[in-house]
């Protein structure tokens, strides 16, 4: 388990050790690349003119050895040289790692996906609760690698978990992997698609292309007889039967125009019975080329692990199912995608087809990966993605050290009481509330403009999406029920579909109403219900509307502007409860953002107005 830090600037101060410690190891190992590089320049140079002296003085013996030695050297130095350059790639890549996260720190989100394409303004509460988007949740928590991973982190983010005990195995692996530091910055290190140079680019492996990839390889038909046993039996006579004419022919037994003949007839053969499916293979196969080696790595890193939590040992196990599970079927798909690129080569293809048929085992090795492999590469990839997005999630619970863990209880109401509440994206500069909601009451939210209203609604739900999904939250304590999130703080017009604000707000609140109906417990958000009217429209709506949702298992926080509203409270007693953010007016505005009982005296319209006028 590495070291967990207190604060951020304890965290912070180990990032820049981190980074500043490769960054001097990837200084000395380019200093060896030099050193390397002018050996092998040596070293064949040696060579060269070990062979020429050779050749000079008749072929002398000890020129030739001389040669030989110098080969061997330099073979052995240019196989450091390809080591130290991976050496030095993989520290490029775990220091851009680090120095991400150190952006992170100084609330630069920037180098990391925001999401944008998950943005659904009908979504009962992402859009009104910043999930996704610039300078989101999303954006905070992301560090996938794979679009898998991006895509199951944004679902997580949007359909919280409805069970105690499932929530509870999430934040153990969560938990688990932000201890694991070292294993998780590898996980990132190894899924950077991009160059290591390339700083702050998010290259995903692109989990859809492969998805799509297998599924077109899955769909080929390929001429299945190169996959049954006679042709192997076939196939295996005529490779010894070459091999036999090779020896008589050296033995001067067979003359070698006979064994070249065999060869060359053997070659046309194997090459023309297989072509169409050859180039079929590697039509498809190709697509994968981009993403697969990078994810095999990632493959290899997960099963690596000794994970102690359920949810990751099921996922490492679910990557080892079928034969030989996703490492050896994903590892024969490289190989075949190896020897596709090796036929480029004419020389390759000639002698290898000519000794070993190597375009028929083409052909039988992917008929094989495809007999065996097909069926389990979805639940493969799902597994990476999951695991993905748990590392995401972990780095989030790593780099947010002063936050705390929620407490899920099982009861069959709305319960939500917090100590200290503060919204995540405020950081240090936020101020915390005490906050508690019963089941099935209202709470009437007044205060001036700017005054923190929208800002502690926020807080609110925030922080519930993170609790319910196994992550750690902003207060000093937080202790939920499960239940169902919706609000609605955020409408627009639609001009293109001749959808007016206040038509664009009754439609959200039907949604409200219908997913209230059909839900067992709901805690709505609302700020502002009805803005689109006049004062005495929107309140007598505001009043309908609040009677009627009162009817239903919901429980409520409204933010109002609307003084009349908080009157709910004398006609509802222990039903409806008036809070407030009041400030004070002396010659400038005092915002304190501290919620209080009560109904807010103070605005500050008028008053600001007149400031600039």
């Amino acid at each position: 388990m590495d070291k967990q830090y207190k604060n951020k600037e304890e965290l912070r101060s180990h990032y820049v050790a981190e980074a500043d410690r490769l960054s001097a190891e990837i200084r000395q190992l380019k200093k060896n690349n030099k050193v390397y590089i002018a050996s092998e320049l040596m070293t064949f140079g040696l060579a060269i003119v070990s062979v020429v002296l050779s050749c000079v003085r008749d072929f002398a013996g000890e020129w030739l050895m001389a040669a030989l030695s110098m080969l061997a050297v330099y073979v052995v130095v240019r196989r450091a040289d390809v080591k130290n350059s991976r050496r030095i790639d993989r520290r490029m890549r775990l220091r851009t790692v680090y120095e991400k996260e150190l952006k992170y720190l100084s609330g630069d989100f920037s180098c990391f996906g925001g999401g944008s394409r998950y943005i659904d303004p009908s979504h009962a509460f992402t859009f009104d609760m910043d999930v996704y988007g610039h300078d989101s949740l999303f954006n905070r928590i992301n560090r996938t690698v794979t679009t898998g991973g991006s895509d199951m982190l944004a679902s997580w983010l949007g359909c919280l978990l409805k069970d105690k005990a499932v929530v509870e195995r999430r934040r153990e692996a969560v938990d688990e992997l932000a201890a694991g530091e070292q294993w998780r910055v590898d996980f990132m290190a190894t899924g950077q698609g991009g160059a290591a140079t390339d700083r702050g680019k998010n290259k995903s492996i692109d989990t859809a292309a492969i998805m799509r990839a297998v599924g077109d390889v899955g769909s080929m038909n390929i001429d299945s007889k190169a996959g049954q046993t006679w042709t192997l039996a076939v196939a295996g006579v005529a490779v010894c039967c070459f091999l036999l004419l090779v020896i008589l022919s050296v033995a001067g037994i067979v003359p070698a125009g006979v064994t070249a003949l065999w060869g060359v007839v053997q070659m046309f053969v194997v090459i023309g019975l297989n072509s169409r499916s050859v180039r079929d293979i590697s039509r498809a196969v190709e697509k994968l080329h981009a993403n697969l080696h990078v994810y095999i790595r990632l493959i290899r890193h997960i099963d690596s692990a000794a994970f102690a939590a359920d949810e990751l040992k099921e996922l490492q196990a679910g990557l080892a199912q079928g034969d030989g599970g996703a490492l050896k079927s994903f590892g024969e798909l490289s190989k075949i995608l190896d020897s596709l690129g090796r036929r480029s080569n004419f020389i390759w293809l000639i002698l290898f087809n000519m000794f070993t048929l190597s375009d028929y085992f083409l052909v039988r090795r992917f008929l094989k990966w495809q007999r065996l492999y097909m069926q389990s590469v979805t639940g493969w990839t799902d597994c990476v993605s999951r695991i993905d997005a748990l590392v995401s999630m972990a780095t989030f619970r790593y780099n947010e050290p002063e936050a705390a863990e929620a407490e899920v209880v099982e009861a069959g109401r709305v319960v939500y009481e917090a100590r200290g509440l503060y919204h995540p994206f405020l950081g240090e500069k936020a101020v915390r509330n005490d906050f508690t909601i019963n089941d099935g009451e209202y709470y009437i939210i007044t205060g001036a403009n700017m005054a923190g209203k929208s800002t502690f609604l926020r807080s609110v739900g925030v922080n519930y999406i993170l609790a319910m999904s196994g992550m750690p939250v902003f207060a000093d304590s937080l202790r939920v029920s499960v239940f169902n999130l919706f609000s609605s703080m955020r409408t627009s017009d639609d001009l293109s579909r001749g959808i007016s604000y206040f038509n664009a707000e009754l439609l959200r609140l039907k949604q409200l109403l219908d997913n209230c109906r059909r839900a067992d417990r709901t805690l709505i958000i609302l700020d502002e219900i009805l803005k689109g009217t006049n004062s005495l429209d929107k309140l007598n709506g505001s009043r309908l509307f609040l009677q009627a949702v009162a009817e239903l298992p919901v429980t409520g926080i409204i933010a109002t502007h609307d003084l009349e509203l908080s009157k709910m409270e004398d006609e509802y007693p222990g039903r409806f409860h008036n809070w407030c953010f009041e400030i004070e007016l002396a010659d400038n505005v005092t915002y304190t953002y501290k919620i209080t009982p009560g109904v807010a005296r103070n605005q500050n319209a008028t008053f600001l107005l007149k400031g600039i006028l």
